[in-house]
This record gives structure tokens, C-alpha cells and sequence, in this order.
């Protein structure tokens, strides 16, 4: 996995250059043409590209380490990250104390198996209803909670 920082520049993009590769000479003339307000300038004149992202930090987990109980992004069922850098480093994820077996089976069944709560069936989208779902509530302090779902009361 890579972590880094995204740098915000303040100054106005208008008053960046445009880099053309030899490739698209034909397209933008002969380097010295302007584009719109933007200068363009061959390749050979580059002296350096200011880049985008900072403070590269790598590190190799297992997902099922790192993982949270919430979907990554609200539109598919991908599996979410925890998203504390040191635990993500720690390997200090949700299932990090229930093990791997616990994270297949919690991700296998996201949102497809329901239970019933309350006298209402729900879709099983945490830990804490999966837990209660298996009958296995003697697990819950190997959760990882900081990671989870807020528990539902």
C-alpha cells in the first residue's frame, strides 16, 4: 500500500506550462506555439516537473488486517480500509484479532444474509449484527472497534 500527501498548490493553473511530448508536434505545431493563455514548451526544455503528492509511505498488509466492517465506497460492496495511518501500518484493522477466517466469512455474506432485530429483518452490514447473527457475542471484545461501525444499541 502507498500513502502520501496530496499537495494543494495556491498559485493559478493558467501560469503553469503545457510539456508536449514529439508525438503531439503535429497536433500543437512546432513547441513554440501558445495553447489557450498556456505556453508550450518541447520536452527537451524541461528541467523539472513540481509534483503533485508528497511523503510517500510504503507498507505490505494483509486486507484482511487492515480491513473496517463498512463498504469502501457507498455504491459497491468492495471492502473498506480502516483509515488510521498508524493502525493501517499496525495491521490493526477489525478482524485484526478475530482473524482471517472471520473476514471471509463476514465479507462473503455482507448485505446478502439477514437476521431479525427489533421484530424488523435487517441486511447484516456490521460486525456487531454479524457476531450476534452467528451466536458467537462472546467475541465482540476481539473487535477492533475503532475501525467498525458504530455499535447499533
Amino acid at each position: 500500500m502507498a500513502l502520501y500527501t496530496r499537495i494543494d498548490f495556491d498559485d493559478d493553473l493558467a501560469e503553469t506550462e503545457v510539456f508536449q511530448v514529439n508525438e503531439l508536434r503535429e497536433k500543437y505545431g512546432n513547441g513554440n506555439d501558445p495553447i489557450g493563455e498556456r505556453k508550450v514548451t518541447k520536452i527537451e526544455n524541461l528541467k523539472s516537473i513540481t509534483s503533485v503528492i508528497k511523503d510517500f509511505n510504503f507498507f505490505v498488509a494483509p486486507k484482511w488486517k487492515i480491513a473496517s466492517d463498512r463498504q469502501g465506497s457507498g455504491n459497491t460492496a468492495n471492502i473498506g480500509s480502516i483509515t488510521d495511518i498508524d493502525d493501517l501500518k499496525s495491521g490493526n484493522g477489525v478482524f485484526s484479532n478475530l482473524g482471517e477466517e472471520w473476514f471471509d466469512e463476514y465479507w462473503m455474506n455482507y448485505g446478502t444474509a439477514t437476521m431479525l432485530k427489533n421484530g424488523k429483518t435487517i441486511k447484516i452490514t456490521n460486525i456487531w449484527d454479524f457476531l450476534e447473527f452467528k451466536g458467537r457475542m462472546d467475541l465482540f471484545d476481539e473487535v477492533v472497534a475503532k475501525g467498525a461501525k458504530r455499535r447499533k444499541k
